[in-house]
């Protein structure tokens, strides 16, 4: 670790811990964590829950950090057990024995470190011992949720005993349909606040592969239907197979895949005889070319390649009560258009142009269906973005945030304290982004919108944040994208040293430059070329040159300048440049601005309303960051009174206690005006974050790093509708957080915008993997990172 020298010996005691740290000499003690138990069946058994569980706990687990502690008890019975390699498994119960209740619920008493027990209920998995299922529920001495995975409507009173029985020993409910929750309060008399509505989770995935996937797994040139799950009669597979030969007769290259394997339990208790039936339907149907088994259990990835190629899902379940299905989740969530009998859960979703649902066995009604989508594949692509708005809440990555909030209510004040996991940083998606010309301005869902053209205002930013990644990581890959956004950038700078920001497809300057305002973009442009500048050393020369000289092109052009945001772009570039180019010039031009933005404030300002303009628009910190760095740069102590007083006036305005709310884009802020909620976007938290990480070095006071934290944690669902912005399968970011969802569209400023966020706050949170990189440990960090490179 290199260290600068510094005055005095303030710091030193801290210094003396980080070098003990970093030379292995001492260890920070971890605290024991919380623990969460979590009573469920678990892998390697084969079933819904299961699978169900290990994803949910996977999830939480990946999404928080010091935070807690998830062990398993693993439901079995004496027809059924497993070997667990999993080391969260601590416990068994064996729900055959009535003993291992009373065994499990005396472990869970004696330890003080279970917070909280969270029980995945099915009636099938206790049915054996319903009475000491109950008793179990009565004599555990610590707080219980509990999820219920079916809930049946209309119960006799025995049953309806049994079920209120679960309800009065739970301390907190969770089902994954308003249907559910609706049916429990109506048939049951429970407290709805005692219930939470968290769906199943889906998993995130990247769309716009299925050609790819079809012609990876030997189904090019085909259209496909599928469903999967594990197989049983309930199923009513054969549905499906008497509605085949009407969809051929229309649709010759259909064929439909029967993803899974049978059911254990069935193969326990009735061998093959489904499977064989249906194989006899299929030749006695003459359908052999037109009907696939994948007869397996399928393993994630690959289940999730096969939804993402098929064209239609066909959900033909029989059970008019189903609550919900997982099968019919992921389907949804990797953009297939479902045709689906109506289960209250399909009812609920496929809702207005979503999906087709048909009656209970009917497979006229299912041929119908299927024959209208094929021929309409304006319709199909209509269902598939409508399914994929209504289905994003449920990724695994919300669903560890909904099931986090609640577990941690239910566990009681302060028993389970949450911090964010800080993602991996990755790239892909703005490399997917980027042709050889520049990076493409839109992307629909996270395919590159080719026809949306590119902007110097993304290549700018997309600049700022590979160099800003090839400074930390030296990844010799940078330097390739580096070089287009640099090149782009000259391109569009005009031989008279003005820049245009629009162009398409085939390079074209397009007339939105006439239609526009360009000073913005020609300050971030210049904000880019500065910071690339200052990686002299560090970045090829011939980089350094080009950047220069372009920047040196354009310089004097600025003087005109008298938008607040092009000056404050500007002296970010500015004070970059400076870092390598000493020379008056710089100064001048911070200064002649800097006056400038201290003139607007003085004529703006007044006691309520300490800002440069009579209102806020977007980019906000960018003005009291840009003050603060001619403060850092001359020492004018009114530049640096500015900056504060401004950034705590707009930090007043944007957070409250525990959250980062920016100023929305449907109406900005005006002076004296009421605020508009909602409408907020990837590229203003980025934005306040950057700012925070530099007032944070210029006045070291720990409220900065603390907001700039909670303003990184939106990314990660600590927003109004406790949703990821972030998606980490794809390395993009959505565009926009609106009043009820989010913007599915992971373009070029909303990606870039995340990644410059997350490489901002690395130097302070690391990747939030180590406890010594969070709160706790914090104080002794920020006195290094003072001294430290």
């Amino acid at each position: 670790m290199k260290t600068r020298k510094t005055t005095g010996k303030k710091f030193q005691p801290y210094l003396e811990i980080i070098e003990k740290i970093a030379s292995n000499n001492i260890t920070l003690e971890q605290e024991t964590l919380p623990e969460i138990l979590v009573v469920t069946t678990f892998p390697p058994r084969q079933c819904g829950i299961a699978t169900y569980s290990q994803d949910l706990i996977k999830a939480l687990n990946d999404h928080y950090v010091d935070s807690f502690s998830i062990k398993i008890c693993a439901i079995e019975n004496n027809k059924e057990q497993h070997t667990y390699t999993d080391p969260a498994v601590k416990y068994i119960l064996n729900t055959s024995e009535p003993q291992s209740y009373k065994d499990l619920s005396k472990e869970i008493n004696e330890n003080k470190n279970i917070k909280i027990v969270l029980v995945q209920h099915e009636f099938g998995l206790v049915h054996e011992t319903v009475q000491e299922f109950n008793n179990f529920l009565d004599e555990v001495q610590k707080p219980v949720s509990v999820v219920f995975h079916t809930v049946l409507p209309n119960p006799d009173e025995v049953f309806k005993a049994n079920v209120q029985h679960i309800l009065n020993a739970a301390d907190s409910l969770i089902v994954m349909t308003n249907n559910a929750a609706d049916i429990l309060v109506r048939d049951y008399i429970v407290d709805r606040e005692k219930i939470a509505v968290i769906a199943h989770g889906t998993h995130l995935v990247s769309h716009g592969r299925d050609a790819e996937l079809k012609k990876q797994h030997g189904f090019e040139g085909r259209r496909i239907l599928s469903t999967f799950g594990l197989l049983s009669s309930g199923k009513s597979i054969e549905t499906t197979l008497d509605a085949l030969p009407a969809i051929v007769a229309k649709n010759p290259d259909v064929l439909f895949l029967i993803i899974g394997k049978t059911h254990p339990t069935v193969v326990i208790n009735e061998g093959e005889v489904y499977r064989e039936f249906l194989t006899k339907k299929i030749e006695d149907l003459g359908l052999q070319n037109h009907v696939q088994f994948i007869n397996k259990y399928v393993a994630l990835h690959e289940l999730l390649e096969y939804l993402q190629l098929t064209d239609i899902y066909v959900f033909s379940s029989k059970d008019p009560n189903q609550a919900v299905s997982g099968t019919f989740s992921y389907a949804l969530s990797c953009g297939c258009p479902i045709v689906s009998t109506p289960i209250p859960h399909a009812v609920e979703v496929l809702a207005g142009d979503t999906g087709f649902t048909f009656d209970f066995g009917n497979s006229e009604q299912l041929a119908e269906r299927i024959n209208t989508l094929f021929a309409d594949p304006a319709l199909m692509e209509k269902m598939v973005l409508n399914g994929l708005h209504k289905i994003v809440h449920t990724a695994w990555e919300n669903s560890a945030v909904s099931h986090a909030k609640v577990l941690q209510k239910t566990a009681g004040p302060g028993a389970i304290k949450l911090e964010y996991r800080n993602p991996k940083i990755k790239l892909d998606h703005i490399k997917n982004m980027t042709t050889e010309f520049g990076m493409v301005q839109f992307a629909k869902l996270n395919v590159p919108d080719l026809g949306s053209g590119y902007t110097v205002d993304d290549n700018a930013r997309a600049m700022i944040t590979m160099c800003m990644h090839y400074k930390k990581y030296r990844e010799a890959d940078s330097l390739k994208y580096i070089k287009i956004y640099l090149d782009y950038i000259g391109y569009c700078q005009q031989e008279d040293g003005t820049f245009l920001n629009y162009t398409d497809v085939n390079k074209e300057f397009t007339d939105q430059n006439t239609n526009e305002n360009l000073e913005d973009s020609c300050g971030r442009a210049m904000w880019a070329l500065g910071y690339l500048t200052s990686l002299a050393g560090v970045l090829p020369a011939s980089y350094i040159e080009k950047a220069e000289a372009i920047f040196q092109k354009t310089l004097p052009l600025t003087k005109n300048m008298y938008s607040t945001r092009a000056m404050a772009f500007v002296i970010k570039g500015l004070y970059y440049y400076n870092r390598h180019v000493k020379d008056a010039d710089t100064l001048i031009f911070m200064k002649m601005f800097a006056d400038r933005m201290v003139q607007m404030y003085r004529h703006e300002a007044d006691e309520n309303w300490k800002w440069f303009e009579g209102y806020l628009t977007y980019a906000n910190s960018v003005l009291p960051e840009a003050l603060l760095l001619c403060y850092a740069v001359t020492g004018n102590d009114v530049y640096g009174d500015v900056a504060k007083e401004s950034f705590n006036f707009l930090l007043s305005q944007t957070f409250d206690e525990n959250s980062i709310k920016i100023i929305s884009n449907r109406s900005w802020l005006v002076k004296g005006g009421k605020r508009e909620t909602f409408g907020e976007q990837p590229i203003d938290v980025a934005y306040t974050i950057m700012a925070l990480r530099k007032f944070h070095d210029i006045y070291k006071s720990e409220e900065y790093l603390n907001k700039m934290e909670t303003a990184f944690n939106w990314f990660l669902g600590n927003n109004h509708l406790e949703h990821v912005i972030y998606n980490p399968c794809t390395g993009g970011c959505f565009d926009g957080l609106e009043q009820y969802s989010v913007n599915l569209n992971q373009g070029a400023e909303s990606t870039v915008s995340y990644a410059m966020a997350r490489l901002t706050i690395t130097k302070y949170f690391g990747n939030g993997d180590s406890v010594y990189f969070r709160r706790k440990n914090r104080a002794a960090k920020i006195a290094a990172l003072r001294v430290t490179e």
